[in-house]
């Protein structure tokens, strides 16, 4: 039995690792370029860094803000004043009943002799408060609803079932502020997305007319070698990789732009949080964010470069 023949392969192979050579021969020597003019590369890096880096730190200003704001509305309370003839009794069976509800978290009962007392202490009328004789004040369950940002039907829902109780004579939520806050967080999450986008042409136009000049620096060179026979692919291969090596250092400069920011700032955020007795902490791009935001810069390089090349190859042919 013969053996199957594999003198062929490695001539079969050939010019898929041609092709794979040129392109890697390529893509350092378009490396190479920017490194003989590194003034210019280092502006054209540093304008496409400070593009990106301003819409990236406002979203992670915004994320921190978001992890802030998490707790916060769970502070939002429903107070229940329940009518004058309820006793204390009839009042821990409704608190032990609304406990029972699923959007309701947590139910605290304020018995009126302590909300009165509370009362006396801070508002200075104690006084005039003792000569009623009787204590107006009724009692008060404090609920704690189950607040779901998305469905804030949810908590409207709920403030009708305790309104409708037999034994509650007002019903008072204050969520008004944190509707405003969830407001500003979505105006400034799709301000960011408008300045992300208008920053992104931008590195587009600056990618794309310092490619156009590069172009225009050879162009004797590329009319030489249109004569003998080079094709616009080939041609447009090492400025498309000018754009990726671009785009490639512009975005990881960015990134440590950004940290360096978070950096500066988090010793300040940190001694402010301590006053207010909290643990947060400022944090910067995750890894997989800085990931993306570097491949965004990548592709940005190359659709700039890619746009200049196309728009001004065609226009040089040798003479």
């Amino acid at each position: 039995m013969s053996k199957p023949d594999t003198s062929n392969k490695p001539a079969r192979n050939a010019p898929v690792t041609a092709y794979f050579i040129h392109h890697a021969r390529t893509l350092i020597a378009s490396l190479g370029v920017l490194f003989r003019s590194p003034a210019s590369s280092a502006m054209t890096t540093a304008v496409i860094a400070i593009a990106l880096a301003l819409p990236a730190g406002l979203y992670v200003l915004l994320s921190n803000a978001s992890h802030v704001s998490v707790g916060w509305d769970n502070s939002a309370q429903i107070s229940l004043f329940l009518k004058a003839n309820v006793s204390e009794k009839q009042a821990r069976t409704l608190a032990s009943k609304l406990r029972l509800y699923d959007g309701i978290d947590s139910v605290k009962l304020i018995h009126k002799d302590q909300a009165l007392a509370e009362f006396q202490r801070v508002s200075g009328f104690g006084d005039a408060i003792e000569s009623l004789g009787s204590n107006p004040l009724p009692h008060v369950l404090a609920v704690q609803p189950v607040v779901d940002p998305e469905r804030p039907d949810k908590i409207a829902h709920l403030m009708k079932q305790l309104r409708e109780l037999k034994q509650v004579d007002i019903a008072q939520l204050d969520l008004q502020w944190v509707k405003r806050l969830y407001s500003m967080l979505e105006i400034a999450r799709k301000g960011i997305w408008v300045i992300s986008i208008l920053l992104a042409m931008a590195v587009l136009l600056v990618v794309g007319n310092t490619i156009r000049l590069d172009i225009q620096n050879r162009r004797s060179e590329i009319e030489v070698t249109k004569l003998i026979g080079a094709t616009n692919a080939f041609i447009r291969r090492p400025f498309l990789y000018t754009g990726f090596w671009y785009g490639l250092s512009g975005g990881i400069l960015a990134w440590i732009l950004i940290s360096l920011s978070i950096g500066i700032l988090a010793g300040s955020v940190e001694n402010l949080a301590s006053l207010y007795n909290s643990a947060f902490q400022l944090t910067g791009l995750a890894f997989s964010e800085a990931m993306s935001l570097i491949g965004f810069s990548c592709l940005l390089g190359l659709l700039g470069s890619w746009i200049a090349v196309g728009r001004h190859l065609d226009e040089i042919e040798p003479s």
